[in-house]
């Protein structure tokens, strides 16, 4: 069974993305600030334990080395990173603050530099592995009171073609799905004309959590080793 970390794995994005590995076949290892009872469940099922977890906030930068090190440690080697942990930062620029505009680029930018960082070592001894980042089509499409949220994914972008590049020689991807709006905690909070806005934009209508886990899924799988250095998105076809 192949080990993937995931981060933010707990809630919205990141539990679908686990719920599809383990159903996938794949050992999901999760990441977040608080383990939620969703998840627990999902990874015990009658005695068989099809994942782990461990307790971390990825705003503590200088302790992913021990974190990743840990990990591999008890259940060996990592073939996948799934990096999907962000904070959503939504303001107008001149009115934010300071400590909110750096810790959103610490958590959404600098940490998943650094797991994959740590986290590809195990993958160049083995010559193989997964690494998706979660970005989103703010990267690229912008988006009202979203810039540093949208700096943030269009660095994961940038960061995700360069180690493609790098790391394609040993056989491992590297890959960005980029989600639209969906309904998850972080978009909670949107409602009225904008949210009607947004959805007037998706032919398809909103994707949905499910759908972006299946662009994971499908990038960890047999079918998607020879995509590397792009960028998938699900949106139901806003950015058409």
């Amino acid at each position: 069974m192949k080990n993937i970390l995931v981060t933010g794995a707990f809630k919205g994005l990141g539990l679908e993305v686990s719920r599809r590995l383990i159903k996938d076949g794949f050992k999901v290892l999760g990441i977040g600030r608080t383990v939620s009872p969703d998840f627990t469940d999902l990874i015990s099922n009658e005695g068989k334990t099809l994942g782990d977890f461990r307790k971390f906030d990825l705003n503590e930068l200088d302790e992913i080395p021990k974190l990743i090190n840990d990990i591999v440690k008890e259940h060996g080697p990592l073939y996948g990173l799934v990096n999907n942990a962000a904070l959503g930062v939504d303001g107008v620029l001149a009115t934010l603050h300071q400590n909110d505009i750096a810790k959103a680029l610490r958590v959404n930018l600098e940490a998943p530099i650094l797991m994959a960082k740590f986290a590809c070592r195990s993958m160049l001894t083995n010559r193989e592995g997964r690494i998706i980042n979660i970005s989103s089509i703010i990267a690229s499409t912008g988006f009202n009171g979203l810039s540093v949220y949208g700096a943030s994914k269009s660095g994961l972008d940038g960061f995700t073609r360069s180690l493609a590049r790098e790391l394609g020689r040993a056989n491992i991807t590297v890959n960005c799905v980029a989600p639209g709006f969906m309904a998850t905690d972080m978009t909670a909070g949107l409602e009225g004309e904008k949210l009607e806005s947004i959805k007037r934009r998706a032919p398809l209508g909103l994707a949905r959590t499910k759908d972006a886990a299946g662009a994971v899924s499908y990038l960890l799988s047999s079918d998607g080793q020879f995509i590397t250095g792009t960028t998938i998105t699900v949106d139901g076809g806003s950015t058409a």
